[in-house]
């Protein structure tokens, strides 16, 4: 299945990463935000000294930053992180200690945004394969899931905060969803994939070659 095809299934998947390779073997990372609340909606991602960060587009309408404004990826050596909040910063520091995602994945809950319990989620890429984490609320109880993924051509997986609209909203639950990525992977066709409603920002990644859309920043008609 295409990036564009599934996304276009979801209603609302909250926040997005998908991780994999190209054709030609060079990793693939993809992050995008979706949002229902006008603090959600009132952002932009921003490129600054490497890594990604989440940006508000008025800083007059803040309302709480604390849980929409990150660093979204980071590089320690040859590994690459992104994330959906602040564990971009507790998964570098494991890194640069030696350690792995999984050391990180023990330092880590679930975000405090009752009744939803937004999920973190993560991945960390290398040139031999890529990780995919959660950390989510079940039963009241915290938890947390790794897999793990050796390299393979045209191929990826997906992971999402939610898996749909709702009141609270339902989080992901499933195992993360294998996609076809030979080809050109455009920014576009993830982004046309989203809801139009919901959609608001959305980062590629592929080597060294990095393409931002936000909703905010784009004309109508445009991608």
């Amino acid at each position: 299945m295409r990036i564009g095809e599934y996304l276009r299934s979801i209603d609302y998947p909250g926040r997005i990463i998908v991780a994999g390779f190209a054709d030609d073997g060079e990793p693939v990372i993809i992050y995008a935000i979706t949002g229902r609340s006008r603090n959600s909606r009132n952002r932009v991602l921003r490129i600054e000294d490497g890594s990604l960060f989440t940006q508000p587009f008025d800083a007059s309408l803040v309302e709480d930053p604390s849980l929409i404004i990150y660093r979204a990826t980071a590089t320690v050596g040859d590994s690459f992180i992104c994330s959906n909040g602040s564990h971009t910063e507790t998964i570098a520091a494991c890194l640069n200690e030696g350690e792995g995602l999984s050391d990180a994945l023990a330092m880590m809950t679930y975000e405090p945004d009752a009744p939803s319990y937004t999920p973190r989620i993560s991945a960390v890429i290398r040139s031999d394969g890529y990780q995919l984490a959660i950390v989510r609320r079940e039963d009241g109880e915290v938890l947390r899931l790794l897999y793990r993924y050796e390299a393979e051509r045209g191929i990826g997986h997906v992971i999402h905060t939610y898996r749909g609209d709702g009141d609270p909203l339902p989080s992901f639950s499933s195992l993360p969803v294998r996609l076809d990525l030979s080809g050109e992977t455009e920014a576009e066709e993830a982004w046309e994939g989203l809801s139009p409603e919901y959609r608001v920002a959305l980062y590629l990644r592929k080597g060294k070659t990095e393409r931002i859309i936000n909703r905010l920043e784009v004309a109508d008609g445009e991608a």
